[in-house]
């Protein structure tokens, strides 16, 4: 199938070619002919699918068929469709996609969010704009402020719903939406159908078409992965040692904390190694260089937390490099979902020490295979040290010890000493 066959009109078609897009990914094909029947939408999606420009295309052309001859000379725009992102970065790419296919079209579009001045944004929307890409709560800053009217949207889009409700953002979601007219399209997208996800769109949406694409094992199948068995004191220097010895050239590198990314940052730039830090207390500002930095090769090393996880679209990025696992097994899909993207592959590489044991345990499951390990010469894990439990994570608190696998920590510790350099499950550390 290509685009042609989607019923898209000659405008988008132009503006995808000239991406270089012949053929529609599944989630593309799947949604963008739904979507232009004017039905409520449901998807799950990984990042990476080409879903931002499954909605984005078939939203541009509804709105270009409602749109009248004398609305698009006119000065008054009102704003008709309200897209909403987690994070800073997501939204700016989003408007970004925007911009890009419906350059041929008389459309405006604009982004607002947290982090920087607000005064251009009220400027922007002033002027006049049929889209508007957000963060809930710098959208309802401009609610307080009366600089923002949604008594006009047509279409509402929910993406990396999942991430929104993580993010604790389902209060401003729902306040939001009470703000909307009734009658209205939803299209909700989201990597996982949590049951807080399924409340959501039972509430939000009308007889929505469920669309599921690239399960989280089929995506995960397109990147290489591999552990690296490391004490935890001794995770930094081994970093250093692949990044030099290794050939392991640019990468996107994950720690669990802010405080972690400023601190490895500030270690690997003692090493002469070139890196940057993203993550919330960074201003925009901050963000954005320290992005454009790492896209344009200025930066060896991107260190981020799981704030970075979704919505970075980074071109040919070959290793994601997970300093620290994530307590929470979807977050790692979405962290190595920056390498692998849209069909191309990539490499994974995890340093674990013996108090994420239970931690990897939980991502096999998750992927439904064992992943590899290789012991490096010379950092072989102390089989005497014990697992303490892991005092920072998403909630950045101390996890209950039954629930995280520190019940038998000797058993843990004596389970290193079985490692092998081959990756046997038979004798790998990570099965029991």
């Amino acid at each position: 199938m290509s685009f042609e066959n989607l019923g898209l009109r000659a405008e988008l078609l132009r503006a995808v070619s000239e991406q270089g897009y012949t053929d529609p990914t599944p989630v593309q094909a799947q949604a963008i002919p739904v979507i232009l029947q004017g039905k409520d939408v449901l998807a799950g999606a990984q990042t990476g699918t080409g879903k931002t420009a499954g909605f984005t295309l078939p939203l541009l052309q509804i709105l270009l068929g409602n749109t009248s001859g004398a609305r698009q000379g006119s000065t008054y725009r009102p704003i008709r469709c309200l897209i909403l992102t987690p994070t800073r970065e997501l939204a700016a790419q989003v408007e970004e996609s925007v911009a890009t296919y419906g350059k041929y079209v008389p459309l405006r579009s604009t982004t607002i969010f947290g982090g920087v001045n607000i005064r251009p944004q009220i400027a922007a929307i002033r002027r006049g704009v049929d889209i508007l890409v957000a963060t809930p709560g710098r959208l309802l800053d401009h609610v307080q402020q009366n600089t923002v009217d949604l008594s006009n949207i047509e279409i509402l889009v929910l993406d990396e719903a999942d991430r929104m409700l993580d993010m604790g953002f389902i209060r401003d979601i729902k306040r939001i939406i009470s703000l909307l007219p009734a009658r209205r399209q939803n299209l909700l997208f989201s990597a996982t159908f949590s049951e807080e996800i399924k409340q959501l769109a039972d509430g939000l949406m009308n007889a929505p078409v469920r669309i599921e694409v690239e399960r989280k094992a089929e995506t995960a199948n397109l990147v290489s992965h591999v552990v690296h068995p490391v004490d935890k004191v001794r995770k930094r220097e081994l970093l250093v040692h692949l990044l030099k010895d290794h050939g392991h050239k640019q990468g996107l590198v994950f720690t669990r904390t802010k405080h972690g990314a400023n601190k490895l940052c500030e270690q690997l730039s003692g090493h002469g190694i070139s890196a940057a830090a993203i993550h919330g207390n960074k201003s925009q500002p901050q963000r954005t260089k320290a992005l454009a930095d790492f896209k344009a090769g200025r930066v060896r090393l991107l260190v981020a937390t799981d704030l970075a996880a979704r919505g970075l679209d980074i071109d040919q990025l070959p290793y994601v490099i997970n300093f620290e696992l994530p307590n929470v097994p979807e977050d790692y899909i979405h962290r190595i979902g920056r390498t692998g993207r849209a069909g191309s592959t990539g490499d994974a590489v995890s340093l674990v020490c013996v108090d994420e044991i239970k931690l990897l345990r939980d991502i096999e499951r998750l992927i439904n295979r064992p992943i590899r390990q290789d012991v490096i010469d010379g950092f072989k894990p102390d089989p005497t040290i014990r697992a303490e439990p892991i005092l920072n994570g998403r909630t950045g608190q101390r996890p209950d010890s039954r629930s995280m696998g520190y019940e038998r920590p000797r058993r843990q510790a004596a389970d290193w000493s079985r490692g092998s350099r081959t990756g046997n499950s038979s004798r790998s550390p990570y099965r029991r």
